[in-house]
């Protein structure tokens, strides 16, 4: 098989993870901030402001995050901290936000979608090496 073969769907899986962590790190965090990003903050005990302050940072973050794809975006390594990273923020909402488990477009269905495009993204890149040995 044609190595090029995996190159487009680990292409648009690469660009979706950047988009999608671009989004959730510059519209709900940095630009809008929240109330449920604030919140979740808040209820781990951080004041208003500093909670404020830490959506953005934490936003910021994101957006960086995403951006590794970018340079490593044939990294099994960073494609395993993705899934840790959703598997860890997911937690994160069962302990101080479960509330928000039950709305629509929750980070169930958020962090499960993009977890699964990690994993698929490492079968590809792990049959992607398995050509180029072959």
């Amino acid at each position: 098989m044609n190595p090029k073969f995996f190159a487009l769907p680990l292409l648009t899986i690469q660009c979706t993870l950047i988009f999608l962590w671009l989004y959730q790190g510059l519209i709900p965090k940095v630009l809008f901030q929240s109330a449920a990003e604030i919140s979740i903050w808040q209820n781990m005990g951080f004041e208003l402001n500093l909670a404020k302050i830490l959506v953005g940072l934490s936003g910021m973050a994101e957006m960086i995050f995403g951006l590794l794809f970018l340079k490593w975006n044939r990294s099994i390594s960073l494609h395993g901290l993705n899934i840790c990273a959703l598997i860890g923020l997911l937690l994160l909402i069962v302990l101080t936000a479960p509330i928000q488990l039950t709305t629509a477009f929750n980070p169930v269905v958020m962090n499960i979608a993009m977890l699964m495009l990690s994993v698929l993204a490492i079968q590809l890149i792990k049959l992607e090496q398995q050509q180029h040995m072959a």
